[in-house]
């Protein structure tokens, strides 16, 4: 299985955490960002969004449709997002999960292994891959990328 951790990119300062906006660097960067996945992604890759103005804007430049997933919004655990994700699942399946910090961080850091939290730029990509070894689950970093180096 192919999991893709995609932070949204940056949003507006407001009160309104939920109805936060992209500001036209955020824009940007979810257009260089979505640009480069769609170059990878398999055609049905599932697309797991948080309820969130910026999430959902930062997943529309993919121009795919996606699934809101209000398990993935701000505040929630890593367990959340690993169950909404179905991981490890089959070998065949992909899903990108867009969501925040630190949730994101937490289950970057827990695939890898760690006990702590990883920092995952806005607007970066962490893709692992899940593979059934007769040894059981074997996980693979396969990607980290972030818009400032495309």
């Amino acid at each position: 299985m192919e999991l893709i951790l995609w932070r949204h990119a940056e949003a507006e300062d407001g009160f309104n955490d939920l109805a936060r906006e992209l500001t036209l660097k955020g824009q940007k960067q979810a257009a260089k960002m979505a640009a480069w996945l769609n170059e990878r992604l398999p055609n049905d890759c599932k697309v797991l969004v948080s309820p969130t103005v910026r999430a959902k804007q930062t997943a529309s430049a993919l121009g795919k449709p996606f699934q809101i997933v209000p398990a993935i919004s701000p505040g929630a655990n890593m367990e959340d997002v690993i169950e909404a994700a179905g991981w490890p699942g089959d070998d065949d399946g992909c899903v990108l999960v867009t969501g925040h910090q630190p949730t994101l961080g937490d289950v970057a850091a827990w695939l890898l292994g760690s006990d702590g939290s990883l920092s995952i730029r806005k607007a970066g990509v962490w893709w692992f891959s899940s593979r059934n070894r007769a040894a059981g689950n074997e996980v693979v970093l396969r990607a980290v990328m972030t818009p400032d180096l495309l």
